[in-house]
């Protein structure tokens, strides 16, 4: 079983789980839908700056599938970027909100798929993506964010350069 298949089977599970207990109805579900559409410099720090390219992706967040703990309200994600370079990384995980007003604190880790096309090698097409969000509520059902995230192999593969990234994310929830 391959990751993408693995990324699918959980998202089905929390799909067909209910939450906290209760059924929402199809109003509700389509209601509770995060979409976010980010844009920014993959590799910041490149001390060269010939692996540093733009990046351009979009991410899935169904807020229906939450679960309120004393840690914070999880949220399961799914996303992927493209970069100038053509690499690609396609990733499902987990978010945690925490709200402080109009203002959001969001870290979250996905593991993923990577494909580097003409763009840095990471060493392995298993990553993972440690992130963290800062977001500004900007309108009803909308916020605008700054994310920072690294991208790792945890070592597991052939070298192990990592890939440190910065975007600004406009989320709609609908």
């Amino acid at each position: 079983m391959n990751l993408l298949q693995i990324g699918l089977f959980l998202f089905l599970l929390f799909k067909l789980s209910a939450v906290n207990g209760e059924e929402l109805s199809n109003e509700e579900l389509i209601k509770s839908d995060e979409v976010d559409f980010y844009v920014g410099v993959f590799d910041v720090i490149d001390k060269e700056g010939d692996d540093q390219a733009k990046l351009y992706g979009a991410e899935h967040i169904d807020e229906t599938l939450y679960r309120d703990t004393f840690l914070g309200k999880f949220k399961p994600l799914s996303g992927a970027f493209i970069t100038d370079d053509n690499a690609v990384y396609m990733y499902t995980g987990v978010e945690v909100e925490y709200g402080l007003g109009p203002i959001t604190l969001s870290p979250s880790f996905a593991p993923g798929f990577y494909e580097e096309g003409q763009g840095k090698d990471l060493g392995s097409p298993l990553e993972f993506k440690s992130e963290i969000k800062l977001g500004l509520n900007i309108f009803k059902n909308s916020k605008i964010s700054y994310s920072y995230n690294h991208i790792s192999n945890n070592d597991w593969g052939d070298i192990n350069p990592g890939s440190n990234n910065e975007h600004i994310t406009f989320s709609k929830q609908f």
